[in-house]
C-alpha cells in the first residue's frame, strides 16, 4: 500500500500513475489539497491537507507502509506563510503519523539541491555530505533544510523504516511549470554582469524513474539526483532562442520582483537569482552505485527536449538583439 502526497501536481500525479502501473502494488492513495487534473488510473484520490491529524486516520485505516513525499511547494508566492506551512508543518504532520503507524516500512521524501545554497565560494561539487558554504536563510530552500531535519528525526525514532532523501536538481520537461521554466520563456533574459554559472537538470522521466525505484525498493539514504555533465547558461539561453541582457544583480532582481507581481512570472525568488548566478554542480555518483542506474538524459539532453517540447527558439533573433543592444551601448 503506497500514499504519495502532492499528487496534483506534474510530478506527483506522473509518479502516482507509474505506480499504479505495477501490479505488485496493491492499492495507491494520492494525496493533495485540490483535485488533480491528469488521469491516475486506478490510484484513489483524497482531498486532505497533511498539515492536519486527518492525515494520519488514512494512513492507519488504509495500513499504508510506502510513503513518496512529493509536497515540497517551490513556488514563491506573496502567502509565504502558508507555503512555509505546507513544506513544513505538513511534513511534520506526515512524519509523526509514520512514526506511530505500525504497519509503515518506507518512507521517500522529495528535497531539493538548494539544500547547497549557491554562493561564488561553493566547492566546484557538491557531494552528499557536503556542508553549504552559505546554508539557505528563507525560502523553500531553507524549506528543503528544515524537512530534512525532520526526515533525520524520523529515521532516528524509527530505525526499523527504509527512509531516503532525494536532493534533486532543477527539473525539466514537456509538463515543468515552474520558475526555472517561466525564466526560459521570457522574450528577453536577464542575467547577471559577469557570472555564466554552470547548471544541472534532471528530466522529468528520469526523476520519476528515480522515484519509482525508490518506492518499489530499498535504498536507505541521502542522494542527489541530476542529469550528467553541466550547461552554461549563456549555452541554454541560446538554445532557448532568448536574448540576454546583462544586468548588475540588483536590476535583475528588480526585475524578477517586477515580472513576478505583474509578468506571471511567478517564483523569481532570491535563490533562484543566487542559483542563476553562481549556479551549482552535483556529484551524483551515489545514486548511480545504489541503482547501477544512470539517467536517460543528461542535463543538456534534458534541457534540449524541454526547448523543442514546448517550441522555444522561436523569438526575436539573436543576431538582431545583439546588433540592437551594441547599437544602443554605442550611444552611450
Amino acid at each position: 500500500m503506497v500514499l504519495v502526497t502532492g499528487v496534483s501536481r506534474f510530478l506527483g500525479a506522473r509518479v502516482a500513475d507509474t505506480l499504479q502501473a505495477d501490479p505488485s502494488i496493491e492499492r495507491v492513495i494520492g494525496v493533495d489539497t485540490v483535485a488533480p487534473t491528469m488521469p491516475l488510473g486506478r490510484t484513489e484520490f483524497v482531498r486532505i491537507d497533511i498539515r492536519t491529524p486527518s492525515i494520519a486516520k488514512i494512513i492507519n485505516a488504509a495500513e499504508v507502509d510506502t510513503v513518496v513525499h512529493l509536497n515540497l511547494v517551490t513556488m514563491t508566492s506573496a502567502a509565504r506563510m502558508k507555503t512555509k506551512e505546507l513544506n513544513v508543518i505538513g511534513t511534520m504532520q506526515l512524519l509523526a503519523a509514520c512514526q506511530r503507524s505500525a504497519a509503515m516500512r518506507k518512507v521517500v521524501v522529495r528535497s531539493s539541491a538548494a539544500v547547497y545554497g549557491s554562493s561564488g565560494h561553493d566547492p566546484a561539487v557538491f557531494s552528499e555530505t557536503d556542508e553549504p558554504v552559505l546554508p539557505p536563510s528563507s525560502g523553500y530552500a531553507k524549506d528543503a533544510v528544515e524537512v530534512e531535519g525532520y526526515v533525520r528525526g524520523l529515521a532516528r525514532r524509527r530505525s526499523d523504516l527504509t527512509v531516503s532523501v532525494l536532493r534533486f536538481a532543477n527539473f525539466l520537461g514537456p509538463h515543468v511549470d515552474s520558475p526555472l521554466s517561466r525564466y526560459f520563456h521570457m522574450p528577453v533574459a536577464a542575467t547577471v554582469l559577469g557570472f555564466d554559472p554552470r547548471l544541472q537538470f534532471i528530466h522529468e522521466d528520469d526523476g520519476v524513474e528515480v522515484l519509482r525505484r525508490m518506492a518499489t525498493e530499498d535504498h536507505p539514504g541521502t542522494f542527489n539526483v541530476a542529469g550528467d555533465g553541466v550547461v552554461l547558461l549563456s549555452q541554454a539561453l541560446r538554445r532557448a532562442g532568448r536574448p540576454i541582457l546583462r544586468l548588475p544583480a540588483p536590476a535583475v532582481q528588480t526585475l524578477g520582483d517586477f515580472g513576478r507581481r505583474f509578468g506571471g512570472l511567478k517564483g523569481f525568488s532570491p535563490e533562484l537569482l543566487r542559483w542563476l548566478t553562481y549556479g551549482r554542480v552535483l556529484d551524483t555518483e551515489q545514486l548511480a552505485g545504489e541503482l547501477s542506474w544512470r539517467p536517460k538524459y543528461s542535463s543538456d539532453e534534458a534541457f534540449a527536449d524541454f526547448v523543442d517540447s514546448q517550441g522555444l527558439g522561436q523569438g526575436l533573433p539573436i543576431s538582431l538583439f545583439d546588433r540592437l543592444t551594441s547599437a544602443i551601448g554605442g550611444k552611450r
